[in-house]
């Protein structure tokens, strides 16, 4: 029976002059949250900033909530968004294989080392009897494991074996206060006796994810442990396993952490994976560019400067310092979210712009898989019509859906058709006499012909002279502009519209 070793050696600090090492270890469940995509951004953003590495690897240990579908989930969601890695999944590297699923042979070489250096020990106490001591002593029987197996002596564990019983293994918990300065959130002392000796392997010999994420943190050389504040209660266990890796040979320094803040949602509570607004996904399918989100999430804790909220992913990069993320929650506000991506709708170049539609016309039918030579033509001359009007790019199927239908399939608003004046039959014959005689179907020239008609001849306020005109072209109580919409359609379909609209 191997004896219970004396306190860890002390282990070294990250120095300086160490390349940085962050790593994004999520687990393939369900579909990415913002959360979760905030904690990888921070981690690029400082491996960026510092030139060090980003490793990505998956922990997917849990066979039962675990898929596939979420892993590839997760592959696309920072595709899209352009956040990639040095190492990992999908691209390898020296510390292959970076699924902890195929890395059970590591583990249990680790294990050996710690059981042989006496860090961790043979555990048969059941849940029930746990608690049955704590209550005889007059403890809080929710007080968790006592350390009653620590120093079983071997005609114990030889009883316990005879009966049949299987034994999971426990790290031996320092018997003194744990104290770190989180990179977050200053100095951090858990005191001690305050965290129980933990369960690193299970009965069946399978290691536990407190065992295998800080032993994968160990081999691949990590240097700082950016994750969210949601964890910072398990940083002890972290600390003291990597104590003893260090004295088994396995670590070489110990991380620097920093617990990043809580996302909160609405009522100031934490941001839920049922929160709408929680889905990366839905947030895509609604609209959100990669630069504007990017933008936002860097929000989420960050801050360039206290006056500018509106920045590049190369501004991000060029000043992201872990030292500069605030404790404090923070606020997913999707009216800000949805301001700041609308600023970089505007700022993307036309063409962009233009290519970036697509997907959202062609999901709502409005365009098939290649476009035709008419689409195409369309969609290049209405892109700038929308691109200054628009937050969201799922806003513009609706927008401009009336320039790709035929003229008869034009549906019209319930709140275009209630907005029509009484004398909007009288509106479309003056506006149908006035555009008939125009040779040249310039916005210029259509503008001139229905002011003087509507405004001028008919005497109807400006804001209202083009409302009936507007409805019968689009269908809608407001649309891109009206005369360059008219020019896109064409003389001959915009009077067929105002004729089929008059009835």
């Amino acid at each position: 029976m191997t004896t219970p070793s004396a306190a860890p050696a002390a282990i070294p600090a990250v120095t300086a002059d160490t390349p940085v090492r962050v790593r994004f270890c999520p687990s393939p469940t369900g579909t990415p949250h913002v959360g979760l995509i905030r904690t990888a951004l921070f981690n690029w953003a400082y491996a960026r900033h510092t030139g060090g590495k980003m490793i990505f690897r998956i922990e997917d240990t849990d066979s039962a909530r675990d898929s596939e579908e979420s892993y590839h989930q997760l592959l696309d969601a920072l595709k899209w968004l352009g956040i990639d890695w040095d190492e990992g999944v999908e691209v390898g590297g020296p510390h292959a294989p970076y699924r902890q699923s195929q890395r059970s042979e590591l583990y249990q070489d680790v294990i050996a080392k710690l059981r042989e250096g006496g860090h961790i020990y043979e555990s048969y106490s059941t849940p029930d009897e746990i608690e049955a001591r704590h209550r005889a002593a007059g403890r809080d029987p929710k007080l968790g494991y006592d350390g009653f197996d620590r120093d079983l002596s071997e005609e114990q564990v030889a009883a316990f074996k005879a009966d049949g019983r299987e034994a999971v293994l426990r790290l031996r918990m320092p018997d003194e206060d744990i104290t770190f300065t989180d990179l977050v959130r200053g100095e951090i002392t858990f005191k001690a006796g305050s965290v129980p000796d933990f369960a690193v392997v299970r009965a069946n010999g399978a290691p536990l994810y407190t065992l295998v994420n800080p032993v994968d943190d160990a081999l691949m050389g990590i240097t700082h442990v950016l994750r969210g504040e949601d964890l910072l209660s398990s940083t002890p266990r972290q600390i003291a396993l990597y104590r003893a890796l260090y004295a088994v040979g396995v670590a070489e320094y110990m991380p620097e952490f920093g617990h990043l803040p809580y996302v909160m949602g609405q009522g100031n509570k934490k941001l839920s994976k049922r929160d709408p607004e929680s889905s990366l996904f839905v947030h895509r399918e609604r609209g959100f560019i990669p630069e504007g989100l990017l933008n936002y999430l860097s929000l989420l804790g960050w801050s360039l400067s206290a006056d500018e909220d509106i920045f590049t992913v190369e501004q991000l990069v060029k000043n992201f310092d872990i030292h500069d993320v605030l404790a404090n929650p923070a606020r997913f506000d999707l009216k800000k979210a949805e301001a700041i991506n609308g600023t970089h709708v505007r700022l993307l170049d036309p063409a962009v712009f233009r290519e970036r539609l697509v997907p959202y016309l062609r999901h709502e039918g409005l365009v098939g898989e290649i476009l035709t030579e008419r689409e195409e033509e369309i969609l290049t001359e209405s892109a700038p019509l929308v691109q200054e009007r628009i937050t969201l790019l799922g806003e513009a199927p609706e927008m401009l859906a009336f320039l790709f239908k035929s003229d008869d399939a034009i549906d019209v608003a319930a709140d275009a058709r209630k907005g029509l004046p009484e004398n909007v039959t009288e509106v479309l014959d003056a506006a149908l006499a006035a555009l008939g005689p125009i040779d040249d179907w310039s916005a210029e020239n259509i503008q001139s012909a229905l002011k003087q008609a509507l405004v001028e001849d008919l005497g109807i306020k400006p804001r209202l002279a083009f409302g009936p005109v507007r409805t019968a072209i689009s269908g809608r109580r407001i649309s891109p502009p009206l005369f360059e919409s008219m020019v896109i359609l064409g003389k001959e379909s915009s009077l067929a519209r105002l004729r089929a609209f008059r009835g």
